[in-house]
């Protein structure tokens, strides 16, 4: 039998990507916050509201847990979902604060939001399912759609979410939701809530909600849609993530909660992609997820929002209001522009300062600020940047 040999350092011309992928695009925000790493290792000063870092540690809790387990002889693999004692754990804190009637069963431990979204999709849902999401969004819910062959339709999300609104919505498999809203800050109302719940149930929809900004609440109180007797009977699958409400970006802690034959089917996804979530990370999460809110991180983030929502109120080409809750600002610059990727560029170009263009999440003619990452100075310092950047905008249009 004869081969013929082929030379594998030099991949041959036809080798290229699957079509799953080839018409996928790295995550705009991921994009823009990986340039600014870039020019900060060039030794560039960069001030980076392209996305919400925190400047406060992980609570004190969750470093005094993983540090009492290192000391611990063996981190063995654990089921796939998380360690059923953890599972219980965060049923329970569904049950006692966001009356969700959960238990172990209903909940998978994943790495982060990401993943929980991307396997809740993957079940529930085929390639040319129609997905509704709801603009302005949170990029990866469009970027997993994709993914999976989903067809998307995008509806502009109002002031108040009410039958009318609900019943001009198309037919759909599914139903995505972000309550507290990334990045309008909105917080939904019980009334609201309850509208959609009675929507569900009349078109058959099924729902993913995430849940991940919590305990970041300003204004408002936070209520799941899944709070409901009939939840499992609905179709509603909650995710939440400890990176933003924890500040544990970087410890990629998040979980799920559905009908527990989608949390088997989670799981038989996640075994072969990634098995279970580091022990270390489980151990944060218990920990994390037992604190409730954080009064001191709160109130520090409520001081910021509002110093930034000052400092733009005077301008008149940006209307921009205090959110309800979360690590972000939305402002309305469609006064000066709708080309938000243009500003976005010069921005970072003459100013040094990122921002993310409304377009990556939707809506051209906004701009995302997150404002929770450095000393308030440097936080003045990019805003007086944006508004002189803004100015100069506005000026020469004014003269043209």
């Amino acid at each position: 039998m004869n081969f013929q040999q082929q030379n594998f350092l030099e991949p041959p011309a036809t080798r290229g990507v699957s079509k799953r992928i080839a018409a996928a695009r790295p995550l705009a925000t991921a994009a823009m916050h990986e340039r600014v790493d870039l020019l900060k290792l060039q030794g560039v000063e960069v001030i980076d509201f392209s996305i919400a870092i925190s400047h406060f540690p992980a609570p004190a809790p969750v470093r005094a847990a993983v540090r009492a387990a290192l000391d611990e002889p063996l981190l063995p693999y654990t089921a796939v979902g998380g360690l059923p004692v953890l599972r219980d754990r965060l049923a329970a804190k569904l049950r006692d604060e966001n009356r969700i009637g959960a238990a172990g069963r209903h909940v998978i431990v994943t790495n982060g939001a990401k993943q929980a979204l991307y396997q809740a999709l993957y079940v529930m849902t085929d390639p040319g399912d129609t997905v509704i999401v709801l603009r302005p969004h949170w990029p990866a819910y469009v970027a997993t759609a994709q993914l999976l062959g989903l067809h998307i339709v995008l509806a502009d999300q109002p002031e108040v979410v009410d039958e009318a609104f609900l019943a001009a919505l198309p037919p759909a498999k599914l139903l995505m939701l972000n309550n507290p809203h990334n990045p309008s800050g909105k917080v939904y109302t019980a009334a609201e809530l309850a509208a959609i719940r009675t929507w569900l149930r009349a078109r058959g929809s099924a729902c993913i909600v995430d849940e991940s900004y919590e305990k970041l609440i300003f204004d408002g109180e936070h209520c799941s849609l899944a709070a409901c007797p009939d939840w499992e009977a609905l179709g509603i699958a909650t995710i939440f993530s400890a990176s933003q409400s924890y500040a544990m970006m970087g410890w990629r802690a998040g979980f799920a909660c559905a009908p527990a034959p989608w949390i088997k089917a989670m799981e038989a996804l996640q075994g072969p992609i990634t098995a279970a979530v580091p022990a270390l990370t489980q151990v944060a999460a218990a920990a994390a997820f037992a604190i409730g809110a954080v009064p001191d991180l709160l109130a520090d983030y409520r001081a910021r929002r509002d110093l930034v929502v000052a400092l733009f109120a005077p301008v008149p080409w940006i209307a921009m209001a205090a959110p309800a809750s979360g690590p972000y600002l939305w402002g309305d610059v469609s006064a000066l522009t709708v080309d938000t990727v243009a500003f976005a560029e010069r921005l970072i170009d003459e100013y040094r300062v990122a921002v993310m263009p409304g377009e990556a999440l939707g809506c051209p003619g906004f701009i995302r600020i997150g404002y929770i990452a450095d000393d308030e100075a440097t936080l003045r310092r990019g805003v007086a940047a944006i508004i002189a950047l803004g100015d100069r905008l506005a000026a020469a249009g004014a003269a043209g």
